[in-house]
């Protein structure tokens, strides 16, 4: 018997064995693959007994396993043209690092290990390939340079088990993702963002009459003052009160994508076998939680899309056009043909229920943030407070008009854009095709995870970073276009940008303005009546929350008070 095997290592050495029949040879060859595998592929083997115990039978299949080795040995080496992968922690054959992935913060872990390896950090976890960008240059180069190649999503069991389906920013990079983000992008473009201020504005006073009337519950104030003005714009749908059906359903669906996106927290993410376990199996208390998500991801699509419907039914014979963005939509829906038409109707479904996705968690946690900073650094406020006097006045609230007079606000924005990261690893994108950076080998299918958080904290980009410094933004009285505005890689990156980011933005700039022209905000106090001191802190998740935010917050004056009353209603 005669068999030969050809195995190319890493390092471009070569390895040839020859099998003959008899059992020296065969002991020989053995111990030859023992030496390629531990070598090339870090696998412990232990050969110790005599060669005269192997069968042809045995020699016949070390044979074929090292020629299956220096086969795909040979193919990667043509693959990547001798480019090696970026560098990472050890892996394991098989698994790869299964057991040394970071679990926990993986973005602070993640940087640490940058610290050693570089800014370009590769993981392979049950053959997925995962490639961290912990610097904005690096994120430039591969995620806005070679966007045409990088701008896939990954493809998980959790997004469609966490409801997140419908969300076009997790849909694969295709004519179904064109074709949603084609549909919102009209409405919320730069110049089509504009025609929502006077909502914007609407909601930022009723939610100073709230703060007024109860300012303990300012966490639910705020996620219903931006849920409301979403519902407005979206829907032309009007909330009562925060026991409201419309923003129960928000409130439902967006528990799945915060929950369930985490990359690791479900095991069907690596075994998605397990997504079929019938949910009246004993211990199968994930699958009712992935069906309560995507009920609540159904009942968001239709509930208020019904709504608009009935109204529009109603209205058929008016010639009042309709006011909302789903009411536009579906007005252009033109297909007569029943498949066609119910695909159209479903964009316009799924481009509703994102715009609370994608439109609320940033600014939501990014106003927390807002409270959370003026709280630990009383003369940042004590600032905002002498600009808005000086350019407002005591008798009006902002506007939207005063937004490049209010350089020191617009730099609070930025600042805690930069100083607390929403979206601490943004949205991981996906190679389409094999790739490079920095020299290194990118295979095609890899997940690319930008750490956001740690671009915020370069201390090339910005000074100082651990500190909340609006100043950084600031150069001679106006904003500093030489310092990359947080924005930037806030809301993603290359042909995946938030189409959202201006009608976000302009949301935060009038919320944010109003609260600090008339109100104080200043730390809570414990027992004795002393100020409670804590620091910046982070909650682990997709997105993160700070870990604290507790506050006191009360009117600057009777004036500002009376200014309240007198730009809101009291219902």
């Amino acid at each position: 018997m005669h068999c030969g095997a050809l195995h190319a290592g890493d390092d471009g050495g070569v390895v040839v064995v020859w099998l003959h029949k008899s059992p020296w040879s065969i002991g020989r060859a053995v111990h030859r693959l023992q030496l390629v595998l531990q070598y090339s592929y870090a696998v412990p083997m232990d050969f110790s007994s005599s060669s005269s115990a192997f069968s042809p039978p045995l020699a016949l299949l070390a044979c074929l396993l090292l020629a299956s080795f220096s086969w795909s040995s040979v193919r990667w080496r043509r693959r990547t043209r001798g480019r090696p992968l970026p560098p990472g922690p050890p892996r394991l054959p098989v698994v790869g690092n299964l057991f040394n992935h970071p679990r926990v913060k993986r973005w602070v872990a993640y940087h640490e290990l940058c610290s050693r390896y570089g800014d370009v950090l590769y993981f392979s976890v049950m053959g997925q390939s995962i490639l961290v960008l912990d610097s904005a240059r690096a994120v430039h180069e591969l995620l806005e340079k070679k966007a045409a190649n990088t701008s896939d999503r990954t493809q998980s069991p959790m997004i469609e088990l966490s409801g997140s389906s419908l969300n076009f920013g997790f849909m694969p990079y295709g004519q179904r993702w064109r074709r949603h983000r084609r549909a919102f992008w009209q409405h919320f473009n730069q110049g089509a963002a504009v025609a929502y201020w006077p909502a914007q504005r609407a909601s930022a006073h009723q939610f100073l009459w709230k703060l007024l009337r109860d300012p303990s519950r300012f966490r639910e104030h705020i996620r219903y003052t931006y849920a409301g003005v979403i519902l407005k714009v979206a829907y032309d749908i009007d909330v009562g009160d925060e026991d409201d059906s419309y923003v129960a359903a928000v409130d439902a669906a967006l528990e799945g994508p915060v929950q369930g996106l985490v990359p690791g927290t479900f095991l069907v993410d690596f075994l998605p076998f397990l997504r079929h376990v019938p949910t009246w199996c004993p211990g199968a208390t994930s699958q009712r939680l992935w069906a309560k998500w995507q009920a609540a991801a159904e009942t968001l699509k239709n509930l208020p899309y019904d709504h608009v419907k009935a109204a529009l039914d109603q209205a058929a014979s008016s010639d009042d056009g309709p006011r909302s963005i789903i009411g536009k939509l579906i007005q252009q829906i033109t297909a007569t043909e029943a498949g066609v038409r119910y695909e159209e109707e479903e964009i316009v479904k799924n481009v509703g229920a994102i715009t609370f996705e994608a439109g609320l968690d940033t600014v939501y946690i990014t106003t927390l943030a807002v409270f959370l900073a003026m709280t630990m650094h009383p003369a940042v406020l004590k600032k905002a407070h002498a600009e808005l006097d000086r350019v407002v006045g005591p008798d009006r609230l902002p506007d939207f008009s005063d937004q490049d007079a209010l350089v020191y606000v617009n730099a609070i924005v930025k600042e805690t854009l930069r100083w607390h990261a929403v979206l601490p690893l943004g949205l991981p994108h996906c190679t389409v095709e094999d790739d490079e950076l920095d020299g290194y080998f990118v295979p095609a299918g890899t997940m690319v995870m930008p750490n956001i958080w740690a671009c915020m904290r370069d201390p090339e980009m910005y000074d100082e970073p651990e500190e909340f410094r609006p100043e950084r933004f600031i150069r001679d009285g106006k904003l500093d276009p030489a310092v990359r505005d947080p924005a930037a890689l806030a809301f993603g990156h290359g042909r995946r940008i938030c189409p959202g980011r201006y009608f976000a933005q302009a949301g935060l700039f009038i919320t944010v303005a109003s609260v600090l022209h008339v109100f104080d905000i200043t730390p809570p106090v414990d027992d004795r009546g002393r100020p409670v001191q804590f620091t910046h802190g982070m909650e682990d998740g997709f997105s993160s929350h700070p870990s604290d935010y507790r506050c006191t917050i009360t009117p600057r004056s009777a004036q500002a008070e009376a200014l309240i009353l007198a730009h809101t209603r009291q219902s």
